[in-house]
């Protein structure tokens, strides 16, 4: 398994570490040589100087064989833009860093599903906490055959959950409405805007991907 990191910050380091330890090859890509001088002597990682949102640099990186690209910089909007780059030169996963959760809404828009929002994990794992609450991570209860796909809804889709008539295998479980949490039934009507989550079979997300991915997003311009 191989794994390239944008940006050599500490969340870069610590669970670039980790991955090296589990035997997966690692490569980080970052603007300060100083950066790289520094962890060099301490990862048995490779290391490309440069500017991880670059194209010629995404490319150096091999995407072709790489399992998974991490756009951890401490700038949201370079890593959205790397991560949209990454994704059109054809790194197989992408997972994106924000630390700014008004991005997420725009993150899903552009079919960017593998986001990361630091502090606002760590903030509900710790409210849970205090009020006596087993906090688990989506990961770690969606097993198996099972995925989570969500999209925001577009004025195509401003009808009831039932009138969207997703494929057999998938159901809505959620939604959000300026950040508001609703648990529809079949008969709440979903407005623009509205951002949906699905629970699905893995052998139907490709249907929901063609209906509500980032191609499909340009029927409605």
């Amino acid at each position: 398994m191989r794994a390239v990191f944008i940006g050599a910050g500490e969340l870069t380091s610590l669970t670039a570490r980790q991955l090296l330890d589990a035997g997966y090859e690692v490569v980080i890509v970052e603007k300060e040589k100083s950066r790289i001088e520094e962890l060099s002597s301490d990862l048995e990682a490779g290391f490309i100087h440069g500017d991880g949102s670059k194209p010629a640099i995404l490319r150096e990186a091999d995407p072709a064989s790489t399992d998974f690209l991490f756009c951890l910089t401490g700038d949201d909007q370079h890593n959205i833009i790397t991560s949209l780059v990454g994704r059109s030169l054809g790194y197989k996963r992408v997972i994106t860093r924000i630390e700014d959760p008004s991005y997420e809404h725009i993150c899903i828009e552009l079919g960017l599903t593998d986001v990361i929002v630091p502090d606002s994990t760590i903030a509900r794992y710790l409210a849970d906490m205090c009020a006596g609450q087993n906090a688990l991570e989506v990961s770690a209860v969606v097993k198996g055959e099972a995925r989570i796909f969500s999209f925001v809804v577009h004025e195509r889709d401003q009808d009831t959950v039932d009138q969207l008539n997703l494929p057999h295998g998938s159901r809505v479980i959620f939604m959000y409405r300026n950040e508001h949490l609703i648990l529809p039934d079949a008969d709440s009507r979903l407005q623009k805007g509205d951002e949906v989550v699905i629970i699905s079979h893995s052998k139907v997300l490709a249907e929901l991907e063609a209906r509500w991915g980032p191609k499909a997003e340009g029927e409605d311009e």
